[in-house]
């Protein structure tokens, strides 16, 4: 595994085109989130997805969640999104709100658990959305840990469980930490959440009652 620090105040753009390369031929990269470290892959490309199945020990049922550059990745990848998730991005991205959206038809369907759905967000991160952008579509950010284990906000944990595994660690310091992303399904007429986390729950009903129009 290649490791490469980055200031997160200022990245250099070289270690960025790399992260991006490695993603583009099918490489499994460590980077940093809003909240903790992830894995990037293509998820669409199916070679890359099961080998990330494979480092992660994740069990093939599991889905695993998108991020993305910003709100126009999005919806070219995943199609236009109901009112009321675009008024969730407007108000929440970039930011730890996963929305759990209609997975476009190239998406390998083992990211997608066989669901037709997907879970994304536009993370509050100037270096993931980087990898995003360079990349021209979204990415995988399913936790850089054995499935199982907790995940982490430190790249050197990254390197101690996961270095003789993955491609690429893009090391900007320990991230923020703290709960994961919230967790929505906007597939519905009326929000569902998944899962508790970042924000919080009766934020998100708040906000959506009082920009409520009909």
């Amino acid at each position: 595994m290649r490791r490469v620090f980055v200031d997160p105040a200022a990245p250099q753009r070289d270690a960025i085109e790399e992260a991006a390369r490695w993603i583009l031929v099918g490489g499994i990269v460590a980077l940093p989130t809003d909240t903790l470290y992830g894995l990037a892959i293509d998820p669409f490309n199916r070679e890359a997805v099961a080998r990330l199945f494979d480092v992660k020990g994740r069990p093939a049922d599991r889905a695993m969640p998108l991020i993305a550059a910003d709100l126009d990745q999005v919806t070219a990848h995943c199609g236009a999104l109901p009112p009321i998730a675009g008024r969730l991005a407007e108000r929440y991205w970039p930011g730890p709100l996963t929305l759990i959206v209609s997975a476009p038809p190239a998406l390998s369907r083992e990211v997608t658990g066989r669901r037709s759905t997907v879970a994304i967000r536009v993370p509050n991160d100037d270096v993931a959305r980087a990898v995003c952008a360079l990349c021209g579509r979204p990415v995988t950010a399913t936790s850089a840990n054995i499935s199982g284990d907790p995940a982490t906000a430190d790249p050197d944990t990254v390197e101690q469980t996961l270095g003789d595994r993955i491609d690429f660690l893009l090391d900007t310091g320990p991230t923020r930490g703290g709960p994961p992303s919230t967790i929505v399904d906007v597939t519905t007429t009326t929000p569902t959440l998944i899962r508790a986390g970042a924000i919080p729950w009766n934020e998100l009903e708040t906000w959506l009652d009082t920009t409520h129009t009909d």
